[in-house]
């Protein structure tokens, strides 16, 4: 019922007439670590591949409800009682992560670059801080969020393995993300966590096929590290 409640209250401001408002926005980046299941992770042994991870959203939060309770209906109110956060993306066509990591000899020789997009996702649990105001008395926050998940790479190797041909990598999937933010200042958080994804298969140089699944990408582990700056951003609702 709280997700329920969430997208109630996100509709309801929407289909408000268009008006300017300041929301706080939050922008996350740092370093994450990938592992690929199957033929990438056994070339490469326990050492991931690297990748920039991104996060940008306006964010819709408990402080800004009680500071704006005439932007919301009347009758969705007792429901927005219930929001801790709603978090928008500006646009969907914004990476979410940004794979660089360049072929090591010494580390198999396989290297890979593209990006990730998330264009929706849910928060499954939001436990902590419920509070910005109040980061000083309980400055750590734990998230689970479960998003959807498109992934392009172009993949290849330096030393001619037969093993890791040349593919293109398209593939849509869903992640399941953990994530602890912690606030080091009011604006500044950091953020740790990690997740799995889980894609449908596809065999390393083809497209179309999608196994046998010992020679295909569909399931990954990651970690990350990030910055998050928070700043007053105009938007128009």
């Amino acid at each position: 019922m709280s997700t329920v409640r969430r997208l109630l209250v996100l509709i309801s401001l929407w289909a408000l007439p268009s008006f300017a408002v300041v929301v706080p926005a939050d922008l996350g980046i740092g370093p994450s670590a990938f592992w690929f299941f199957g033929p990438l992770t056994e070339n490469r042994g326990g050492v991931p591949h690297f990748a920039l991870a991104f996060d940008l959203a306006a964010v819709i939060d408990r402080d800004w409800i009680l500071d704006h309770p005439q932007s919301i209906p009347p009758q969705y109110r007792g429901m927005a009682d219930k929001v801790t956060q709603l978090r928008v993306g500006p646009s969907i066509f914004i990476p979410s992560t940004l794979y660089v990591s360049p072929p090591i000899d010494p580390l198999g020789s396989v290297g890979l670059f593209g990006a990730s997009w998330t264009p929706l996702g849910l928060t499954l649990l939001n436990v902590g801080q419920k509070s910005a105001r109040l980061w000083k008395q309980t400055p750590v926050r734990f998230l689970v969020d479960a998003e959807l998940l498109l992934t392009a790479l172009v993949i290849f190797n330096t030393q001619g393995l037969a093993g890791i041909p040349t593919t293109f990598f398209l593939r849509p999937g869903a992640q399941l993300k953990v994530q602890t933010l912690i606030n080091l200042s009011e604006d500044v958080l950091l953020g740790i966590g990690g997740g799995a994804q889980i894609y449908v298969p596809q065999r390393l140089g083809t497209f179309i096929e999608f196994g046998p699944l010992n020679e295909a990408i569909f399931v990954t582990a990651f970690a990350f590290l990030q910055l998050h700056f928070r700043f007053p951003y105009d938007v128009n609702l």
